[in-house]
């Protein structure tokens, strides 16, 4: 799995409790007709839990957009709220992005936690579906294949 510092939305970023936006956006720049990325190939965010937030803890993952930088009155394009029950540290998850979306010039990603422990570490960035993998593996550095 490749992942291009470009496209990094948050880089073992802490989120805690209340809604939290990811430290970078991504500038799709202010074209005409929008860049609707979502549609064709399938192209999302992977999300890779450093730490992950304890036990009752509910994550909730939202795809934000936004026309200004600072993400300000954003609107949710996708969501994922059901991986409480198997999250662990280093569990991997892909939130597509939906057909004729993003609308608008700005991505980014938003996690809200309640219940148990409200802190979570993510890293997030966006890619191709194909190049996205729950099955990938970390070796150790200046292993030689």
């Amino acid at each position: 799995m490749f992942i291009d510092n470009l496209l990094l939305v948050s880089d073992a970023q802490a989120f805690t409790g209340a809604a939290t936006v990811s430290t970078n956006v991504i500038d799709l720049g202010n074209v005409t007709p929008k860049r609707e990325i979502g549609t064709g190939e399938g192209m999302g965010f992977g999300v890779a839990f450093d730490v992950a937030a304890g036990a009752g803890s509910t994550p909730v993952i939202d795809v934000i957009q936004s026309d200004a930088a600072a993400m300000t009155s954003p609107d949710v394009i996708a969501s994922v709220s059901d991986v409480a029950a198997n999250l662990t540290a280093g569990k991997l998850l892909f939130v597509p992005i939906p057909p004729g979306k993003p609308t608008k010039e700005f991505l980014a990603i938003r996690v809200t936690i309640t219940g148990g422990t409200t802190t979570a570490t993510l890293t997030s960035w966006l890619t191709h579906r194909d190049l996205f993998s729950i099955t990938a593996k970390a070796y150790a550095k200046s292993y030689v294949v």
